[in-house]
């Protein structure tokens, strides 16, 4: 296996940027893929793909290339933040500009959602930091590259592991639904999301304007140019006054300057600077 033939090839896919020392994702993760498509080695696998017309390699090489570590509520802080400053704050402001009764609308966009547990904490989030949902008309929209992810996040159905991992036991009791060894996520909260495949290099076509945008734990698989690129096609689609959430440990510092940040208890969230 040409390390560097695949890592040229796994980037012009997706804009994953592999170091010599993720060589062994490489293996581990497209030799399944192997016996899938009637393949000897890796080396055939990339002829075949680079070959395949239909694409179907290619979309199968990206599910399996892509990481899909998520959680519910992944450090728990944000969705505090959303709940107790961002969302209050961005209802107020909508509400002294509207010239009507109608709902107030917000748009939020998960870039990068996985297999959905970051869009449904968002909308659970929302639910409960809203008295009376009809007062609002949200929509939240989770996209990934990887078609097997958004599939799943679509269905919304999540193992006991997986449910363990983030769900609190009272929202549980409320938001899911045990079949078998399975929970799936309630019909009012799946309902606020919608879910496309989405390659974050490609140009954000089609995408309108959003209120908060969920980018967290992403841009660290870039490289920094792609990351300017990444950050700045995010800020046109942000509305005046709309909060960017990006990971924990990232910085925007040297990357995007046109963003400020804004902190909140123990939290930081951006905007795009007046």
């Amino acid at each position: 296996m040409e390390f560097g033939l695949w890592a040229r090839y796994v980037y012009e896919l997706t804009g994953i940027a592999l170091e010599p020392s993720k060589s062994y994702l490489i293996e581990s993760r497209l030799e399944p893929l192997l016996n899938v498509h009637g393949c000897k080695t890796l080396s055939d696998l990339y002829r075949k793909s680079r070959m395949d017309r239909t694409g179907d390699i290619e979309k199968d090489i990206i599910d399996q290339i892509t990481t899909n570590e998520t959680l519910f509520f992944r450090d728990h802080s944000p969705f505090e933040m959303l709940k107790y400053k961002i969302l209050p704050d961005m209802i107020d402001r909508k509400r002294r500009h509207a010239f009507s009764s109608l709902p107030v609308s917000i748009r939020i966009w998960s870039a990068g959602c996985s297999t959905g547990q970051e869009v449904y904490s968002i909308a659970i989030a929302l639910k409960e930091a809203l008295e009376n949902m009809t007062s609002c008309n949200i929509t939240v929209l989770g996209t990934d590259i990887s078609r097997a992810a958004i599939a799943r996040a679509s269905y919304g159905t999540y193992s006991q592991l997986e449910i363990e991992r983030g769900v609190e036991a009272a929202y549980l009791l409320k938001y899911f639904t045990r079949n078998g060894n399975v929970w799936k996520i309630c019909d009012e909260i799946r309902s606020m999301a919608t879910f496309r495949t989405m390659n974050l290099m490609q140009p954000f076509t089609g995408m309108g304007k959003f209120d908060m945008v969920f980018c967290r734990n992403v841009g660290i698989y870039f490289t920094v140019e792609d990351r300017k690129k990444l950050f700045q096609n995010i800020e046109k689609v942000m509305l005046e006054d709309g909060a960017l959430i990006i990971g924990s440990t990232e910085s925007l510092t040297g990357i995007a300057p046109q963003f400020i940040s804004r902190r909140h208890l123990k939290s930081v969230f951006y905007q795009v600077k007046s």
